[in-house]
């Protein structure tokens, strides 16, 4: 036996259907709701003043790690170790052993 099962999502406002999420935030609160194309344009429309004005909020992000970087945890340690560097077997490596080994390759 087959099912189809389809799942529509409609609008939190007024129960149109096509509707998507949308998220905000609003003094330090985050939400979400489902709005069809028309009501999304409004809310964008509404707030659109206010963003304007607005600056964003946040510090700095901080860049990824690469792959490089954690790959080459093993050999930091194996090199501060060679070079009687106390460095612990996990976790963070200071930046200053770090720093060395990216000084000494």
């Amino acid at each position: 036996m087959a099912k189809t099962v389809n799942v529509i999502v409609t609008d939190d406002l007024d129960g149109s259907e096509g509707a998507k999420a949308v998220l905000f935030s609003f003094q330090g609160a985050s939400y979400e709701i489902d709005l069809s194309p028309a009501n999304e344009a409004k809310l964008a429309e509404s707030l659109a003043p206010y963003i304007k004005a607005a600056r964003k909020a946040g510090g700095p992000r901080r860049a990824p790690r690469t792959a490089a970087v954690r790959q080459d945890r093993a050999a930091i340690r194996a090199w501060a170790r060679d070079q009687g560097i106390a460095v612990s077997e996990r976790g963070r490596i200071s930046s200053d052993i770090i720093a060395k080994y990216q000084a000494a390759h």
